[in-house]
Order: C-alpha cells, then sequence, then structure tokens
C-alpha cells in the first residue's frame, strides 16, 4: 500500500514537472512554394481579394495538399464570384480556366474537406484544443488517427538535384553574387522587378557550384514563366524591350542548361508515371495508434476490497482510410489490449464505473475488429455514414468535448463525452449530418446492439438508440450542441457505464422501458489558449407495461489550457463533473442513490512531436457510484501514446 502511495504522488509530481519540460520542435512533411498550383492559388486569392487567412502565402510557407485544398475551398465561391465564366475578357477567362485547372486538380482534397467538416468540429473554426491537427479525425475507441499528409500532386518538383529552392524578393538575399557583375544586375532587375528567380534555403545563389548552370536554368524558366504570366493579366506594355532583350541573351546563353531541364522533367514524368502505375494503392492510407498506460489506484473497500495493484496496459489500433471518389471514406480498423475483467472496476478491486480509464476495451489480447465505417457525400452539404461495427451515438452526433480521444484526451471514461451519446451499448448503426445553413448542423442517428443476430436484426432488436442533434456555432470560437435521444431497451438498462450502478440499470426496474434523453453541450474559446467546456443532460425512463419510472441526471465543467507556457501541441485539463446519478423514480428494486458523487481530474498532455505524447494524470471520485457509505478513490496514470 504504501509502494502505491509513493506512485501516486510520483504520477502527480510528473504533472508539475512536465509543466517546465522544454518547448520541442515539431516534425512536417511540407512542400515548398513555387509549384505552378501553389503560385496559381497565391495569385488567384490576392486578385479576387479573398479574406481568408493569406499568411502561408504571405510568408511564403509550403501547404500541405489538405492545407491547399482547405483555402482553395474557403476561396472558390468568391474567386468565382470575380472571375465570371459569361466574361468574354481574356484576362478574367485565363483566371477562370486556372481555377477550374485547380478545383479538377484537388478534387479528391476537396472533398475531403468536407468529410473533414462534416466529421469533426475539430478545426480552425471550432473549438476543441484536443486535436493536434486539423485533418486528425478521433473518436473515443473506434478510430485510428489519420496519416499524416503526403503530397500525390504530379506538378514539377521545386528541388533540383536534392537542393531545396525558395522564392526571394530581393538581390541582397542572394549574398555570394557580387556587385558589378552583368549576372549580379541582371539578376537584381529580374528579382526585383518579376519576383521570380530561386534562391536557396540559406539565401546564397552559390554560383561557384558545378550544378550552378542548371539551378540558373530553372530560376531563368521560372522568370520566362512569370513575364508570360504579366504578359497574360496586365499590359504587355510593363515588360521594357530591355528586360526582354536581357532575358533573350540569358535564354540563349544558357539554352544547353535549359533543353536539359526539360529532358529532366519529362524523365521525371515518366519516373513518376510508372511509380504510380506500380504502387500499392493511389487511395488508400495506412495510419496506427499504440497506448501504452502504467495506472495505480487507492482508495475504496467499500467500495470493492481496495486491493489496487499497479498495472501496465496497451492499447493498440491500425487502420486503413481508403477513397474511391474522393467525396467518400471507408475506414476499417483493428485493435487488441490487454485490460481484462473490467481493470479497477472489477468487483474484486474497487467495484465501480467510475474507476474506468478511457483508453480501457478488455479485449484480453484478441485482435478485434474494432470499427468498420463507410461516409460519403450525398451533395455539397449532407453526409451520410453506415457503420455495422463500433457504432455510438457519438460516431454521428458531434459530442462537443475537448477531451475525446483516447490517446490525448482525458484519461477517466466519463471526463471524455457526455454519457447520453453511449446510452444502448451499440454496435452497429447508420446516420447523416447536414450543414443545413451557416451557422447550423443537423445530426441525425440510428443504432441498434446485435444487429447482426437474426433472432433481434436491425429493426426490432432488444436495444436502440435514435439520437437527433442541432450544432450551432455562432462564432469561430464557439459551438453549442442541443440534442435529444429516444431509446428502447427489454431490461430497462441504460448501458452508459459512465455513473452508478442504479442509474445505468435504471435500479433493476427489468422490464421494457423507452427513454427520453435530453442534453446540451458548450465549448466557448474565450482566449487563444483557454476553452471553457461543459455539457449537461438528462434521463427519463419509462416502463411500457406498468408505471414504473427512473429519472436520472449528469453534468460536467471544464477548462482547458492549449499550449501552455508556449509549448505547441501541448494541453492542461481540468475537469469538475457528476456522473450519471439516480434523481428519483417508482419501482425502484435499489431504491434512489443516496449521495452525490464528485469526479475531480487534472492532466497534462506533453506533446514531444506529431507521433508521441506523454501525459500523466489523476482523479479522484468522491461517494463512488452515489452511496453515501462508500469511501473516495484515487486512480493516477501515466500513458504514453505512439502514432503513426
Amino acid at each position: 500500500m504504501k509502494t502505491q502511495k509513493l506512485l501516486l504522488l510520483f504520477l502527480s509530481g510528473v504533472t508539475g514537472l512536465l509543466l517546465t519540460a522544454p518547448k520541442t520542435w515539431a516534425l512536417t512533411d511540407n512542400l515548398q512554394p513555387g509549384s505552378w498550383s501553389y503560385e496559381a492559388l497565391r495569385e488567384l486569392v490576392e486578385f479576387s481579394g479573398c479574406t481568408t487567412d493569406k499568411s502561408a502565402f504571405v510568408n511564403n510557407e509550403a501547404l500541405t495538399r489538405s492545407e491547399f485544398a482547405a483555402i482553395l475551398s474557403a476561396c472558390q465561391q468568391h474567386i468565382a464570384q470575380t472571375y465570371s465564366a459569361v466574361s468574354e475578357d481574356a484576362v478574367i477567362q485565363h483566371h477562370r480556366a486556372r481555377l477550374e485547372r485547380l478545383l479538377k486538380d484537388f478534387d479528391a482534397e476537396l472533398g475531403i474537406v468536407l468529410l473533414d467538416k462534416i466529421e469533426s468540429v475539430n478545426t480552425t473554426t471550432t473549438t476543441n484544443p484536443v486535436s493536434p491537427r486539423v485533418d486528425q479525425l478521433s473518436e473515443a475507441t473506434s478510430t485510428v488517427p489519420e496519416l499524416p499528409e503526403q503530397s500525390t500532386s504530379l506538378e514539377p518538383s521545386p528541388e533540383i538535384d536534392g537542393t531545396a529552392m525558395t522564392q526571394v524578393t530581393n538581390i541582397v538575399q542572394l549574398q555570394d553574387v557580387q556587385p558589378g557583375d552583368w549576372a549580379f544586375e541582371a539578376l537584381r532587375n529580374l528579382i526585383e522587378r518579376y519576383g521570380c528567380i530561386a534562391g536557396y534555403q540559406d539565401r546564397t545563389f552559390q554560383g561557384n557550384r558545378a550544378l550552378t548552370r542548371y539551378e540558373f536554368a530553372a530560376g531563368l524558366n521560372a522568370c520566362m514563366e512569370q513575364i508570360e504570366r504579366l504578359v497574360a493579366v496586365e499590359s504587355a506594355n510593363r515588360i521594357s524591350e530591355e528586360d526582354l532583350a536581357t532575358l533573350q541573351q540569358l535564354a540563349n546563353q544558357f539554352d544547353p542548361e535549359l533543353a536539359q531541364l526539360k529532358t529532366r522533367v519529362d524523365n521525371l514524368d515518366s519516373r513518376v508515371a510508372f511509380l504510380e502505375e506500380h504502387q500499392f494503392s493511389t487511395t488508400v492510407k495506412f495510419g496506427g495508434e499504440v497506448i501504452f498506460g502504467l495506472a495505480a489506484a487507492e482508495g475504496g473497500n467499500p467500495p470493492g476490497t481496495g486491493d489496487a495493484n499497479t498495472v501496465l496496459n496497451y492499447l493498440a489500433r491500425i487502420g486503413t482510410v481508403a477513397s474511391f471518389t474522393g467525396r467518400d471514406r471507408l475506414r476499417i480498423v483493428l485493435a487488441s489490449g490487454n485490460f481484462d475483467d473490467g481493470g479497477f472496476a472489477n468487483p474484486n478491486v474497487l467495484n465501480t464505473f467510475a474507476a474506468l480509464l478511457s483508453y480501457q476495451d478488455d479485449l484480453d489480447n484478441d485482435v478485434v475488429l474494432d470499427s468498420l465505417e463507410y461516409r460519403f457525400a450525398i451533395s455539397d452539404r449532407v453526409v451520410f455514414t453506415i457503420k455495422p461495427v463500433g457504432f455510438s451515438l457519438g460516431s454521428v452526433l458531434t459530442a462537443n468535448s475537448p477531451f475525446l480521444d483516447v490517446g490525448i484526451g482525458s484519461i477517466s471514461r466519463f471526463g471524455e463525452a457526455s454519457p447520453l451519446f453511449k446510452i444502448g451499448a451499440l454496435d452497429a448503426g447508420v446516420g447523416l449530418d447536414w450543414f443545413v445553413a451557416d451557422p447550423l448542423r443537423l445530426q441525425v442517428a440510428y443504432g441498434t446492439r446485435n444487429s447482426s443476430s437474426p433472432s433481434e436484426g436491425f429493426i426490432s432488436p432488444d436495444h436502440s438508440a435514435l439520437g437527433v442533434q442541432l450544432l450551432f456555432t455562432p462564432a469561430n470560437n464557439m459551438a453549442a450542441g442541443l440534442h435529444y435521444i429516444n431509446a428502447y431497451a427489454n431490461d430497462g438498462q441504460l448501458n452508459t457505464f459512465a455513473g452508478s450502478f442504479n442509474a445505468d440499470t435504471s435500479s433493476l426496474l427489468l422490464q421494457e422501458t423507452q427513454t427520453h434523453a435530453v442534453g446540451g453541450s458548450l465549448q466557448w474559446r474565450f482566449t487563444d489558449n483557454l476553452t471553457f467546456a461543459g455539457w449537461g443532460g438528462y434521463t427519463f425512463t419509462n416502463a411500457l407495461a406498468s408505471d414504473d419510472f427512473a429519472n436520472a441526471s449528469t453534468y460536467l465543467l471544464s477548462l482547458a489550457f492549449s499550449d501552455p507556457f508556449g509549448q505547441e501541441g501541448s494541453l492542461l485539463g481540468l475537469i469538475i463533473g457528476q456522473p450519471l446519478k439516480l434523481e428519483n423514480g417508482n419501482g425502484l428494486l435499489l431504491g434512489e442513490d443516496n449521495a452525490t458523487s464528485i469526479h475531480y481530474e487534472i492532466f497534462y498532455r506533453h506533446k514531444f512531436s506529431n507521433n508521441i505524447y506523454i501525459t500523466p494524470g489523476f482523479f479522484m471520485v468522491t461517494d463512488p457510484g452515489h452511496i453515501e457509505e462508500n469511501n473516495d478513490i484515487y486512480i493516477g496514470v501515466l500513458r504514453a501514446t505512439f502514432r503513426f
């Protein structure tokens, strides 16, 4: 017992130690500026006056294809209105043609942007501080994180012989080109007038290297293309005869290198085509997550025996995400873990649902199909979901919680999201998410338990639930949800495993019941790094063949500190709430709950990279199970999450 108490103190102390951990650099795979697509969208955004975030273009930052598609999606309508298809102006038609090519080239990514909006409110217009990336989709225990974005662009690479080249805007950035040289003056004019020559990332031109002529030819080719664009967009009078003569002289001088550059590009295109023909798949991504958790518990006796040993558990998930049309997703996830017999919630340990951990899944080292899901957009505003394995109402109804992620969210099951979304312990279902109008979404979900059983089926099973939610985002720092759930159970049980035994079983009514549940949720980021979140709900369970009933309530309040002390991607979470409690009823075999249990939780998620997170945390529960005679319980966790 003394050893476990010391371990609990140690785990709590680690939280304080990590608060002062030094900032780490995130690892990213970026596409460099300079491709036709990047420069085309940059100009369309600037010329059309689209008000989206232009910082990436202004700072000449690299963009992933998903980030690029997000900007294109945000500005598509504005650009299309600026450059009307009915106009006969040559310049307008030129811009319109570029827009249409971008829409065609990035059709798959634009479809994914729509699915991302549907699947989660964890984007730049919502308030979830848990999600480490915009393109990462997370669910309680049934998804695998998306792979980092990788470029599938067939645009010519901005790299020449492996040396990255970036745009420069002033000749002083090419430090080793000396004034007085003819090349210096030519470069100065071309760069400062037309902004087209590329330099190295160390801001030097490096004219003494053997391949400099080819590198120079690449920059010269870029200038020729830039001047052609200027001629098409603006009056040709802007291009002076002297500059044209200089350009022609340079072109003549570097004609062999320009020819070889074209040959290299052609060869590269052939190699890319070969790789595309022989790669495993152009539409399938693999991803995975492994969670290791060291946990210790104290207290109880009652509840349980109080004999809780220190445990080391894991949860591993690996899956694939495929798209067939660019506007759909098929996700398959396999999972395994070594939790067994309820962990600390086992009757021979602490004997309460309050002791369940977020990453807990009683698999006993078996490998199971954890999730099978297909989502597709049936219009620009509606996405339909079919999920025969791993379904819950929260698979479609946005939980609107900052801590709903088994790997990097809360450490307790109760702290993840409202128990109302877990009603029924469902396993299969369908749903739709409809963007009614900005800022309103309507979400509908229906699920059942044992839907594959011929004796129960999907239409009239022993347990089913229908959920409807209105999700409202009045501002980019606020999201609110109102939901209603209608559930049927042939044994009167809710099966949320996030409250008292009385509340979850309706005090053993053991008869057919209909449950009407109502609830609401709110997230409000009132500063750049501080988010308030909360939810509450009430369930009304009525027997169908008698006057018996059971009413239960639950709520939670939390604060989330994003990027504390400048550590990007890290999070400090504070949670206080009441697990599901049986408030009153009639015909209750075990009676009502005679106390009020309160859940207190603190955790600190430290981000070491985009793929590694360490989370020490601690939570305590007073009067577990809402039973006055029960002693408080204390649980400490050190969780390590690896994503790939």
